[in-house]
């Protein structure tokens, strides 16, 4: 079953805009993913950076220890969400030269102490139960061991913004931030880029290194909305290419669906105006050759010439007809070429105007002007001559009432130009580019006045660009129209 082009193209914006739709889905799905990663490599950063900065201030611990030894126990605090009671013991220990610090850690029920092992809890909100538990449980020991150090030695903010720095460098996260290391609400110390202040927009994260949310720092830059994007910039890139491509590979389809239905239309035009065209002068001639064959014309000298005459005629046109359709096939092959000869224009023009003017069914009136009166053109002799028959075709056919055309021919600048005008119907203003096209006729409603096969003005076009020069139109609905061929004077094969 053939489909209406209106529901094929339906189907292809349908299909279009569920791409497009889908697309846009998933690149909100992995800005939010991408978001919600990057949030959590700073979180991430936070905490490795407090981790290295514990590492540091043990290594530089041992270092300056200069034999003394110790223990310091410390509790790390309970959690109401288990029954375990942490607690740690760092110990250091000076032997010979050596410093040595040892961290012990102790696991205890906070009930009536059944054991002092730890056990797997079967519930999924147990620390064993699963990933994130296991990181809050990293987290919570990591905690533990500042309420040791702490004591000993206190936190190196200087430090640990240096290793912050490093870490979000590390996750590519490159953008200006302010530090600020705080105690119950109290602003300690503040670093970060220099020169970088916050606007109303920027957000805060906040990491907490002791068990009671006392001591924390506050890690402020802006919303990560636009890092976030700078990192999806090839993806997005890419999507734009992708739809941009689709986009277009749609609308060529849907385009080329319509052209293919218009030219659908035109054919059928074509088809039906060529077989009025044809009908009609092989009827005239099959008349006139049937009275002097059956009705004893041939008999009267003067009805044997008519009839003849009339025979001629059509057989000419038909004849014209032919060559047309067979020069327009003819120019889609390799083999063809253009005879150039170079030949005066009135040649051309005084016969053909004699023979459009014997031929119309209405008064015309045709001026010439030649400047110079001599005046020759380098071209095909007979396309070119086939080309002005159809524009003075065309004027006399567009007039209404007596016929009134002027054939300017010239040379200038270096090109021939030649301009046929007339003061006929005109063109409307949105046909105007469609005139030189394939079998298109004007349309003019259910009136058929003029009759035509849509080849003309498309034969002319062709010719006239085989030359190597240029057809343009000029025209006025009510005041007529003008047709300007210009040709290049030395044209090269």
């Amino acid at each position: 079953m053939k489909l209406p082009s209106r529901y094929i193209a339906l189907v292809v914006v349908l299909s279009l805009a569920a791409i497009f739709a889908y697309q846009a889905y998933w690149l909100v799905n992995l800005y939010r993913t991408q978001c919600r990663a990057t949030e959590h490599d700073i979180a991430e950063a936070m905490r490795l950076s407090d981790y290295n900065e514990l590492v540091l201030r043990i290594e530089r611990m041992r270092q300056d220890s200069l034999g003394q030894h110790g223990e310091v126990s410390v509790s790390a605090g309970y959690n109401q969400k288990t029954p375990y009671v942490e607690s740690r013991t760092i110990t250091t220990e000076q032997k010979g030269d050596s410093t040595y610090i040892y961290l012990e850690q102790h696991t205890r029920r906070d009930s009536a102490a059944i054991d002092s092992s730890l056990h797997v809890n079967d519930s999924p909100d147990s620390f064993f139960g699963g990933k994130k538990t296991m990181q809050e449980l990293a987290g919570y020991f990591q905690r533990g061991l500042h309420s040791g150090l702490d004591v000993l030695c206190a936190p190196d903010f200087a430090t640990y913004d240096s290793l912050l720095c490093d870490e979000l460098h590390r996750a590519d996260i490159i953008v200006p931030y302010r530090l600020t290391h705080l105690h119950q609400g109290d602003t300690l110390a503040t670093s970060g880029t220099p020169g970088y202040i916050p606007s109303p927009e920027a957000k805060t994260y906040e990491y907490s290194y002791d068990l009671h949310g006392k001591w924390l720092y506050l890690l402020t830059m802006e919303p990560i909305h636009g890092h976030v994007l700078r990192q999806m910039a090839g993806i997005l890139a890419t999507s734009a290419v992708i739809l941009l491509v689709l986009g277009f590979s749609f609308w060529y389809l849907i385009r080329i669906l319509l052209r293919q239905r218009t030219l659908e239309e035109m054919k059928d035009d074509f088809t039906n105006n060529m077989t009025h065209e044809l009908k009609t002068p092989i009827a005239v001639a099959y008349a006139a050759n049937d009275a002097l064959l059956n009705f004893g014309a041939d008999a009267d000298g003067t009805k044997r010439t008519r009839y003849l005459r009339i025979c001629q005629e059509q057989l000419t046109r038909l004849g014209g007809l032919v060559e047309q359709i067979l020069s327009l096939s003819m120019e889609r092959r390799h083999s063809f070429r253009l005879h150039r000869t170079t030949f005066p224009v009135a040649d051309i023009l005084a016969p053909l105007i004699e023979q459009h003017k014997l031929k119309a069914d209405k008064p015309v009136r045709i001026s010439t002007r030649l400047t110079p009166p001599g005046l020759e053109v380098n071209a095909d002799r007979t396309h070119f001559s086939n080309i002005v028959s159809n524009l003075l075709d065309n004027a006399i056919k567009y007039s209404a009432g007596q016929a009134e055309v002027e054939v300017e021919a010239r040379q200038e600048g270096g090109a021939f130009i030649l301009s046929v005008r007339d003061k006929g119907i005109g063109i409307p203003k949105d046909k105007l580019a469609h005139v030189f096209d394939k079998f298109y006729r004007v349309p003019t409603g259910n009136l058929h006045p003029v009759k035509g096969y849509g080849l003309g003005l498309y034969y002319v076009k062709t010719m006239v660009e085989r030359h190597g020069g240029t057809v343009e139109v000029e025209s006025e609905p009510g005041r007529g129209s003008e047709f300007i061929i210009k040709l290049r004077i030395k044209n090269e094969e």
